[in-house]
């Protein structure tokens, strides 16, 4: 398995991050957090910023050399100008899924006791850059990849029950929502799935 390459789409460059981002991803992390955090929540200091950075491009590379998936926040940026306004990724994700009908591919009559491993997808757009469908865009790019390079079975992407922007950005990506019927976990409320559409009927009906 080889280090996934930069993502072009009409608009955006989808590429690891690096170093040099620093101070763009210090931004950024300000501008995401606004009228996010709680009281008593801080955002990341420069120095966290930077040791998180260093992480991830170190973490590309080695997933990359181990043959491992391409897991991991990837830099979302412009291609007019090259700015940095997001983040996107697959991320690995372990849960109860399946107690989801829409994951499950039916219904669910009491909460699993067990938990499936996933691959997610994560985006996030800085606020002054939203309402644009730069999320929609970026999130298809890896959709496509994750599909068609990797040929991963379905992926999904979960939010909150307030959460409606993450949710319009599903349903523009073709995603089944659904919503967990039970109270716990308490962090499993919205889920959407899509499967690889080169799946087998007999997958497709499993899932």
């Amino acid at each position: 398995m080889t280090a996934m390459p930069p993502l072009i789409t009409p608009r955006l460059i989808i590429r690891p991050f690096v170093l040099d981002d620093l101070d763009a991803y210090c931004r950024l992390q300000q501008a995401s957090a606004e009228g996010v955090l709680s009281p008593g929540e801080g955002v990341a200091t420069r120095e966290q910023c930077a040791e998180w950075l260093r992480w991830a491009a170190a973490n590309a590379v080695q997933l990359a050399q181990l043959h491992q998936p391409p897991y991991g926040d990837r830099a979302v940026t412009l291609r007019s100008s090259g700015e940095l306004i997001g983040a996107c990724g697959l991320v690995p994700c372990i849960g109860p899924f399946e107690q989801i009908p829409e994951v499950a591919g039916g219904p669910v009559s009491a909460p699993l006791k067990t938990a499936s491993a996933e691959v997610g997808l994560f985006y996030m757009i800085s606020a002054g850059q939203r309402r644009r469908g730069y999320a929609s865009e970026a999130a298809h790019a890896l959709i496509d990849y994750a599909f068609g390079e990797l040929r991963i079975h379905r992926v999904i992407a979960t939010t909150t029950h307030d959460n409606t922007a993450s949710q319009r950005v599903m349903r523009r990506l073709g995603m089944q929502i659904g919503r967990n019927s039970f109270p716990d976990p308490h962090w499993l409320q919205v889920v959407g799935v899509r499967v690889n559409p080169a799946a087998r009927p007999a997958e497709m009906s499993a899932s």
